[in-house]
C-alpha cells in the first residue's frame, strides 16, 4: 500500500512511464527483495510484475470534491442546473460532455411531461382521441429540435474550454491495444513501402485496406444481428407470450426471475463476444472502437427492452399490460438501478475496509475491540471500486451504462408515447434524481476516474436519432390499433390520415435537421477567425525559414 500511496500522491493525474535507457540492467532493491530493470523496460511495468504496485490511479483533490459535493451533488434544491465548468476541469471533457447532455435532455423534458399531464388527467370526452395524434407530432418535432439544439450547445461547450473538433479525439484518451491503430499503422506502413511510390499504386492500396477494414466491421456486425434474430428474438418473443397468457401473478413473477437470470447471462456473454470480434476491426482509433461496440451491444438491450413491449401492443393489443410494464419499467426498474448503482460500490468498499481492518488487527495483535484507522488516504481510495463500464472495459468507461439507461428510457417515452403519454413526467422525475446521484457516486462512492477526450457523445447521438426515427413508425402503428378497434386494417379517413401524418413526420424530421444550424453563429465567426490566425501563422514561419535559407545561401 505504501508504494501506492507514493505513486498517486507523486503522479496526481498520470504516472510517468520511466524507461531504462542505459547500456545495462539496473539492479533494484524493494523490501529486501532484488530484481533487474532490463534495458528499454517500463520501470512500471517492471514495478507491477514484481507486485510493488498494484494499480495507478488519480486521487480526489478534497478541497475541489468538497466544493462539487456542496454546489452539484447535494444541491437538490436547484434542478438541473450543475456547474458544467467546474466538472470538466475537475473530471475532464468526457464526463462533463454526459452530465451537459443529461441536464439539457431533463430540462427539455418538462415541456412535453406538463403536455402529458394534462393530456393524461383530463377527461375530453370524445376529443381524447383526437388529442394523441395532436401529442404524437408535438413529441416528434420535440425530440428533433432538441437533438440538433444539443449539437449546438456541444459546439458552443467545445469553444468555450477551447476544444478544437478537427483535431484528433484520442488526445488524453487511453491507447491499450495496438489493434485499436491498425488502419493507421497499415497506411504508414504503405507509406515506407518503395513499391508504391506512385501516387496511383498507393493510392489503390489505401483503399484496399479502407474497404478490407469495412467488410471486417460489416462481417462482425452480421454475426451480431444473426445472434439477435436467431437467440434472443425466439427467447424474447416466448417469454412475452408466457407472459401474456399467465394465469397468475406468481407464474407470471416465476417467469420473470427466470426471465432476468438467462438474459443476464446471455447479455454478458455476447458483450465479451462483441469486445473480441472488434479487436479484430481495423478502428482508427480507441474511440471508434467504443463507437463500434457500442451499436453492438445497444442492439441486444434493444431486443431485450422492447419486443415485448411490441409484442403486448401490436399482437395483442393489450394496452392495458403496456402500461403496467411501462410503469414497472420507468419506474421501479430505474430506481432499483439507482439504488444498486449506489449501495453496491458501498457496500463493496464496506467490505473492502472490513477485511484491511482485521487483516491490520492480527498483524498487530490486537484484540477485537481496539479501534484501527486506515493510515493513508489513498488506502481508503483503493479500496472503492473503479468507474468501469459493465462490458468491454478495455473500451468504455461507467459512461456507458449512464447513456445506455438514458438512451433506453429515450426509446421507451418516445416510442410508447401514445399509449402512456404520462411516462414523460416520470422520465423528468427519475433524471432530476439521476443528476445528483450520479454525482455523489462519482465524488464518493468510486475513485476519481482517470479524464477522457470526447468532443461530442459519439455513437449514442446516432442511437437516438435511430431511437426517434423508430418512434415515428411504432406511434403510428399504435394510433392504428386504437383507431381500428375491430382489427379490420380497412383504409378508412382515419387510417389513411395516420399514414399521411407518418409521412409528414419524417419529413419534419429530416426537414428540422436542416433548419436549424448545428453551431451557433459566433461559434462558426470564432472557428473561421482561428483558422485565419492559424493560416497566418504558418504563413508567416515558411516566409522565415524562406529568408533564413535565402541568406545562408
Amino acid at each position: 500500500m505504501g508504494s501506492i500511496r507514493s505513486i498517486c500522491e507523486t503522479a496526481r493525474w498520470f504516472f510517468v512511464q520511466l524507461v531504462n535507457k542505459g547500456d545495462s540492467a539496473v539492479t533494484l532493491t524493494f523490501d529486501r527483495k532484488e530484481f533487474k530493470w532490463e534495458i528499454g523496460e517500463s520501470l512500471l511495468k517492471r514495478m507491477e510484475c514484481e507486485g510493488i504496485v498494484k494499480q495507478v490511479f488519480p486521487l480526489h483533490d478534497e478541497t475541489k470534491r468538497k466544493q462539487l459535493l456542496r454546489k452539484w451533488a447535494l444541491n437538490w434544491m436547484d434542478f438541473t442546473w450543475q456547474p458544467i465548468d467546474e466538472v470538466y476541469a475537475y473530471f475532464g471533457m468526457k464526463i462533463a460532455t454526459y452530465f451537459s447532455f443529461l441536464g439539457m435532455y431533463t430540462r427539455w423534458l418538462f415541456l412535453p411531461a406538463g403536455f402529458g399531464l394534462i393530456l393524461q388527467l383530463i377527461n375530453f370526452g370524445s376529443s381524447q382521441l383526437l388529442g394523441l395524434p395532436i401529442f404524437f407530432a408535438f413529441t416528434i418535432s420535440w425530440a428533433v429540435l432538441f437533438l440538433q439544439f444539443w449539437k449546438r450547445k456541444n459546439s458552443a461547450l467545445l469553444t468555450r474550454w477551447h476544444v478544437s473538433y478537427a483535431v484528433g479525439l484520442e488526445t488524453g484518451s487511453k491507447v491499450t491495444d495496438a489493434g485499436t491503430n491498425s488502419f493507421i499503422q497499415s497506411s504508414v506502413e504503405l507509406e515506407k513501402k518503395p513499391v508504391i511510390d506512385k501516387p496511383k499504386e498507393r493510392d489503390k492500396a489505401f483503399q484496399r485496406e479502407e474497404w478490407f477494414g469495412q467488410l471486417l466491421r460489416f462481417r462482425n456486425d452480421t454475426i451480431v444481428v444473426l445472434g439477435i434474430i436467431c437467440l434472443q428474438l425466439p427467447f424474447e418473443l416466448a417469454y412475452a407470450h408466457s407472459y401474456e397468457v399467465a394465469d397468475s401473478d406468481t407464474m407470471r413473477f416465476g417467469l420473470t426471475a427466470v426471465y432476468l437470470l438467462v438474459i443476464q447471462y446471455y447479455t454478458k456473454i455476447c458483450g465479451k463476444i462483441s469486445v473480441k470480434l472488434i479487436k479484430y476491426e481495423r478502428n482508427g482509433s480507441t474511440e471508434s472502437s467504443a463507437d463500434s461496440l457500442v451499436y453492438k451491444v445497444f442492439g441486444l438491450y434493444f431486443m431485450q427492452s422492447y419486443i415485448g413491449l411490441f409484442y403486448h401492443a401490436l399482437v395483442y393489443r393489450n394496452f392495458m399490460t403496456l402500461r403496467q410494464v411501462l410503469i414497472q419499467r420507468l419506474i421501479v426498474s430505474q430506481v432499483l438501478e439507482n439504488l444498486l448503482e449506489n449501495s453496491i460500490p458501498y457496500l463493496k468498499y464496506s467490505y473492502k475496509k472490513y477485511r484491511a481492518v482485521r487483516k491490520r488487527k492480527h498483524e498487530k495483535g490486537l484484540s477485537e475491540g481496539k479501534a484501527v484507522q486506515l493510515a493513508y488516504r489513498v488506502e481508503k481510495e483503493y479500496m472503492k471500486p473503479s468507474y468501469s463500464a459493465s462490458t468491454g472495459e478495455e473500451l468504455e468507461d461507467g459512461l456507458f451504462d449512464d447513456f445506455l439507461e438514458l438512451a433506453l428510457q429515450f426509446g421507451m417515452i418516445m416510442m410508447f408515447a401514445c399509449a402512456f403519454p404520462l411516462a414523460f413526467a416520470f422520465a423528468v422525475l427519475n433524471n432530476i434524481t439521476e443528476i445528483r446521484t450520479d454525482a455523489l457516486k462519482l465524488l464518493v462512492m468510486l475513485r476519481r476516474p482517470i479524464p477522457r477526450a470526447a468532443a461530442t457523445i459519439g455513437a449514442w447521438l446516432n442511437i437516438f436519432q435511430f431511437l426517434l426515427v423508430m418512434s415515428i413508425c411504432t406511434n403510428c402503428a399504435l394510433l392504428v390499433c386504437l383507431y381500428d378497434e375491430e382489427g379490420k386494417w380497412k383504409i378508412e379517413p382515419g387510417l389513411a390520415a395516420i399514414l399521411i401524418m407518418e409521412h409528414v413526420l419524417l419529413l419534419i424530421k429530416f426537414g428540422f435537421s436542416h433548419f436549424v444550424p448545428e453551431e451557433p453563429a459566433w461559434v462558426k465567426a470564432k472557428r473561421v477567425k482561428n483558422a485565419a490566425q492559424a493560416h497566418e501563422m504558418c504563413s508567416k514561419q515558411l516566409r522565415n525559414l524562406y529568408s533564413l535559407e535565402k541568406k545562408k545561401d
